[in-house]
């Protein structure tokens, strides 16, 4: 199930010098590659100042070694994310870069688009609607959220992210991932489960929901709560996202034929969302 969890609130960027905003990263955790650190610290701190400089200066005002500074500045401006102008040796940040941002708010228009969708199912049925994004092989996100005002529901935090292997989402996206069944067992073996759940039953339940086109986590992940889910396919017929109803377990009435209604419901919401997000 895909629970809250809290989220430290960041300093405001007025509140921090340019040098700090450009260095600023993302999860503490994992392996963190440091010229990819420094290209979004150029990019970022490029995109803030909004005027053009010269390499010497972001190398000294982001503390980058300058031959370093300038290899990445190059390769920025080949990826037409960075502009050069050779009268001044100045740099800027590029259309390329406006254009990624774009994508991003498309993406987020479409987001919105799909709230009336998810909320009118969410007041149907009683329960929470979440919608879930891929990122990457490891992690989902939680990009949106729609609950019924008069029954009781489940608060998630947007942006929440989980272990892509996790709650009823995790048991779509690990049938489509190809993965050996000796790399799925080390991928299980990684997450804490709220009751007992052997990889015998989670491979069973990867197995069922494949055949169901859809899928249930009870209380696996989080003990008393019942997530599930469907996907959501892109053009290439990827799962791309997925949409999850989230509710007390009591809620459905410990009936199975509610889960299978539930689980249909959602199968067909997934097919109404991949018309507005794709």
């Amino acid at each position: 199930m895909e629970s809250a969890v809290t989220e430290d609130k960041a300093t405001p960027d007025g509140d921090r010098t340019l040098a700090d905003i450009a260095k600023k990263s993302g999860p503490g955790h994992g392996v963190i590659v440091k010229p990819v650190v420094n290209a979004v610290g150029i990019l970022r701190y490029l995109a803030h100042k909004g005027a053009p400089e010269r390499a010497a200066d972001i190398a000294r005002h982001l503390e980058i070694n300058p031959s370093t500074c300038f290899n990445i500045l190059r390769t920025l401006v080949s990826e037409d994310v960075v502009d050069f102008n050779p009268l001044s040796k100045t740099y800027s940040a590029g259309l390329g870069l406006a254009r990624l941002a774009e994508q991003l708010v498309t993406q987020g228009q479409r987001v919105q688009l799909a709230l009336p969708f998810m909320r009118e199912l969410a007041i149907e049925r009683g329960i929470t609607v979440t919608l879930w994004r891929r990122m990457g092989n490891d992690r989902i996100v939680l990009v949106s959220s729609e609950s019924s005002p008069t029954d009781l529901h489940i608060y998630m935090p947007l942006g929440q992210r989980l272990p892509i292997v996790m709650g009823a989402s995790g048991r779509l996206f690990v049938g489509r991932m190809n993965l050996s069944e000796d790399d799925l067992s080390a991928e299980f073996a990684n997450i804490r489960w709220a009751r007992p759940l052997s990889f015998k039953e989670y491979l069973a339940q990867v197995h069922l929901a494949q055949r169901c086109g859809w899928a249930v986590d009870d209380g696996y992940f989080s003990e008393g709560v019942l997530a599930i889910a469907a996907p959501v396919c892109d053009a290439s017929h990827n799962i791309a996202y997925t949409v999850s109803a989230v509710m007390i377990r009591s809620q459905t009435g410990d009936t199975e034929a509610r889960i299978r209604v539930l689980g249909e419901s959602l199968k067909e919401l997934g097919k109404r969302l991949e018309s507005v997000l794709f």
